[in-house]
């Protein structure tokens, strides 16, 4: 298996976030064709373009030198989701954003722990001085998974597409705790 070199492993108490690996594409696609994926898909499911965003997810890291980190349990290894910054070229900010892949591991606070490891490490080493996450107006978890967080509602912030989105701005001082 081919893995991009020279990124970054982020660990905290029960998880590993490392980069997206080819292998991961069919957690992310069974996800992405999943009722569980209703906000984060634009259009109807199908693998042509599940196959692309899973492309676009491993570009990400080629072209801007970040992205969304792939979520692993330490004990299994087994992908459950991915978190971390996103910045793609039309988007008016950078993003945290999240996904657990994996319906079983939901409620478990792994998506919490995750976005703060991300959310540190792109007010850390990546040196981002705002981040904001991109939330539909019916995603109840992750708007409260944002509040949790310490992000608040930015109703004068610009977001991406032409579909109704929250944004949600964390705070640069999250990343220190």
């Amino acid at each position: 298996m081919i893995t991009l070199a020279a990124t970054p492993i982020l660990e905290t108490e029960r998880l590993l976030l490392r980069a997206p690996e080819g292998g991961d594409w069919p957690a992310f696609d069974a996800f992405l064709a999943s009722d569980r994926a209703a906000f984060v898909r634009s259009v109807d499911y199908s693998e042509a373009i599940s196959w692309r965003a899973w492309g676009h997810v491993i570009g990400h890291w080629a072209m801007r030198g970040f992205g969304t980190f792939v979520i692993t349990r330490r004990d299994d290894r087994r992908a459950i989701g991915m978190c971390g910054p996103w910045f793609p070229a039309t988007w008016p900010e950078p993003e945290i954003g999240w996904t657990l892949w994996d319906a079983g591991a939901e409620g478990a606070g792994y998506a919490r722990e995750a976005a703060r490891a991300t959310i540190a490490h792109a007010f850390g080493p990546l040196g981002w001085q705002t981040a904001v996450s991109y939330i539909a107006p019916a995603n109840a978890r992750s708007i409260a998974l944002a509040e949790r967080l310490g992000a608040r509602l930015d109703p004068a912030a610009a977001h991406p597409g032409d579909e109704p989105t929250l944004v949600f701005r964390h705070p640069k001082t999250e990343a220190r705790e």
